[in-house]
């Protein structure tokens, strides 16, 4: 089977700064892509940031300029570098990936979630 285990997450005043990780660990072949997603109590979960394998990424309009999204492929883990944090930053924050790893198959991809990291951004 394969984890996602994130960490990094936190209190911080407006302005400041954290780092999430999330390392996926596991058997594992490859992964394709990574990203981060974030659900505020009573919202629905949305995109924050992807990255791909080779390091082509994508973030979500509200974050752009402020967050970085970047992966370590050697370690399977990925990273989300928040800057000049909003109190509308304050959400859980979810990483995932698309895993391939061995089954009774052959080797297929899967979609694997972490189990979130509470940021909150006071004002």
């Amino acid at each position: 089977q394969v984890q996602l285990v994130e960490s990094g997450g936190g209190l911080v005043q407006v302005g400041g700064s954290l780092r999430l990780s999330c390392a996926a660990s596991g058997s594992i072949l490859s992964i394709n892509e990574m990203g981060w997603y974030r659900q505020a109590p009573g919202k629905q979960r949305e995109l924050v940031a992807t990255i791909i394998s080779g390091g082509n990424t994508d973030y979500a309009d509200s974050v752009k300029g402020r967050f970085t999204i970047s992966r370590d492929n050697a370690k399977n883990t990925v990273y989300l570098q928040m800057n000049s944090l909003k109190p509308e930053d304050t959400a859980v924050y979810y990483c995932n990936a698309d895993v391939v790893r061995p089954s009774d198959f052959g080797y297929r991809p899967y979609h694997y979630w972490g189990q979130g990291t509470q940021v909150t951004v006071s004002s």
